[in-house]
């Protein structure tokens, strides 16, 4: 009878110990996309800790906000037809010397006070652009791929949902220096009412690296 017992506490401890182990399996499944997802949810995380704010501060500066007020009236009424001409000049002059529409951008108070923030933020940010009330660019403080960014999620996903909303976008690498980057994408508004949004291209890597110095 005690040789049965023994049998019979065998199975129960391998059934129990089974039962262990397949919960265990369930569990690690389960947080597998979460361990995954990490590294990327901390790099927003130090985005959103260190840089929203920051952002904000420079988005109600006079600067931005009077040279808003100047683009949105504008372009307050143009038809897609000429916004999609104006993209397509601002393409073909990226190819050429002659520039009129880009040196018209990249030579406002604007763009100056965002180059000067890209400059002091000594390789943080790699580009920062302002956009109006239609998604084409207001002042930038390098030359953009495009004019119109009103196709693109860093305006519709900010514009477009609240003044005071937020949008980070994911991760790319930069081919020529094989840092990591990525956008931090805000709404600008006044008096509670959305006029603009604003694109900061994000150096993670360095972004990284002054929080594991305890600089940031």
């Amino acid at each position: 009878m005690l040789e049965d017992r023994d049998i019979s506490d065998a199975f129960i401890w391998k059934a129990f110990a089974m039962r262990l182990l397949r919960r265990a399996a369930a569990l690690a499944i389960f947080a597998l996309p979460f361990f995954a997802a990490t590294p990327a949810a901390a790099d927003e995380w130090m985005i959103r800790d260190y840089l929203v704010d920051q952002v904000r501060g420079w988005s109600s500066s006079p600067v931005v906000l009077l040279t808003l007020e100047a683009s949105n009236e504008r372009y307050a009424n143009l038809e897609q037809a000429r916004i999609d001409a104006l993209d397509k000049q601002w393409r073909a002059e990226r190819e050429v010397e002659d520039q009129p529409l880009i040196t018209a951008v990249l030579s406002s108070p604007l763009s100056s006070y965002l180059t000067r923030i890209q400059s002091d933020s000594q390789g943080l940010f790699s580009a920062i652009f302002v956009m109006d009330a239609v998604g084409l660019n207001a002042g930038q403080s390098a030359i953009t791929s495009d004019f119109w960014q009103g196709d693109e999620a860093k305006w519709q996903q900010t514009f477009l949902v609240a003044p005071d909303a937020v949008f980070i976008d994911e991760v790319e690498i930069n081919e020529d220096t094989g840092t990591e980057i990525r956008q931090l994408n805000m709404s600008i508004a006044q008096d509670g009412r959305v006029v603009g949004a604003i694109t900061v291209d994000v150096n993670i890597t360095e972004l990284r690296r002054r929080y594991n110095a305890g600089k940031v």
